[in-house]
């Protein structure tokens, strides 16, 4: 037991944050037609670059079509958000079904979270795909969710191994992004490079990740928040005045909040998580989940708070003031 506490003392901070439609039994990689392509180029000459907020630093942007396409094949909510259509999770099962095979690992309707799911071995990259669902009462304000995951203070309210979050290489201007998009995927509102590194102990050493990340809004209401993981070609905007640690990768994450009625949303939050080192999944998944679930439970407390959430919901200016202010970053998924 002692070990597995000392395991989850680094897991925890990563907890929260790829040709046809064919399937196999026996944990053998099942593929998907959305992930065909990759979403980052390694030529120069292929890949198109923003400038970031640093001077001299060029932001390389995914295939947009080939990541959000990921994102609607593993979550029906995103892909309702993405088509600007309104309803939950029934909707959505019913709009956008699916033939990926997902095993069930919890189902309780009383519950924050009230189904978990997986698929092992995803896309052949040896860790499973992991989809949280919850139903949450309040106003339906993404910005604030991604604080939960992306900003160091409310990070640490509820994840005590943390060690560093930063958004080290801001977008200089997202309307380069929405235009990248072909403006297809809502309003891009963030987006940036993040930084994020766990503490280590005596069993486990820290882990560390570099994410490309953003957070679109929709019409409805409605906002799907998203990152994924940099190639090895990105290597050099990692930190330099910090020492390298082992690698972990969020191979796709999306996290999509969904309007249901005047206060309330559901959630559906999608990870398929690398950590690296050889900690094995039977170990790690667990952890994973016992983790995600505390957010929510963080989560649903926060937005039940009609003092907390009143902020929130102020003109649009008004909250990019507070953020400024209070220098609230755009962070990276655990």
């Amino acid at each position: 037991m002692a070990i597995v506490r000392n395991y989850n003392a680094v897991l925890i901070a990563f907890a929260t944050m790829a040709a046809m439609p064919l399937y196999y039994t026996n944990n053998v990689s099942p593929f998907v037609s959305a992930f065909s392509m990759p979403m980052f180029t390694q030529q120069p000459a292929m890949q198109r670059t923003t400038p970031s907020k640093t001077d001299g630093v060029e932001i390389e942007l995914p295939d947009f079509d080939e990541l959000f396409g990921r994102i609607r094949e593993v979550s029906p909510l995103a892909a309702m958000a993405i088509d600007g259509k309104d309803g939950g999770f029934t909707d959505a099962d019913q709009m956008y079904s699916s033939s990926l095979k997902w095993k069930k690992i919890e189902a309780n309707s009383r519950r924050t979270v009230h189904q978990i799911e997986k698929i092992d071995n995803f896309q052949g990259l040896g860790c499973p795909i992991v989809r949280f669902r919850s139903s949450l009462q309040g106003p339906c304000v993404g910005v604030k969710f991604a604080e939960f995951i992306m900003n160091l203070d409310e990070r640490a309210k509820w994840d005590p191994q943390i060690q560093q979050v930063d958004e080290i290489y801001p977008i200089y201007d997202v309307d380069a992004a929405n235009i990248a998009m072909d403006f297809k995927y809502g309003d891009c509102k963030r987006l940036g490079i993040g930084y994020c590194q766990t503490k280590s102990n005596p069993i486990v050493d820290g882990r560390e990740q570099l994410t490309l990340c953003g957070i679109q809004d929709f019409t409805n209401k409605s906002c799907v928040i998203w990152g994924t993981e940099l190639e090895e070609w990105h290597n050099h905007l990692f930190p330099q005045d910090v020492a390298r640690h082992t690698r972990a990768k969020s191979h796709l994450f999306a996290t999509t909040l969904q309007p249901t009625g005047p206060n309330s949303f559901d959630v559906e939050y999608v990870l398929q998580l690398e950590v690296g080192g050889n900690l094995p999944n039977f170990l790690t998944t667990p952890i994973l989940v016992e983790t995600v679930k505390g957010m929510f439970n963080y989560a649903e407390k926060i937005f039940k708070n009609e003092e907390i959430m009143a902020p929130w919901l102020r003109p649009e200016k008004e909250i990019q003031d507070v953020m400024i202010a209070e220098r609230h970053s755009l962070l990276m998924p655990l």
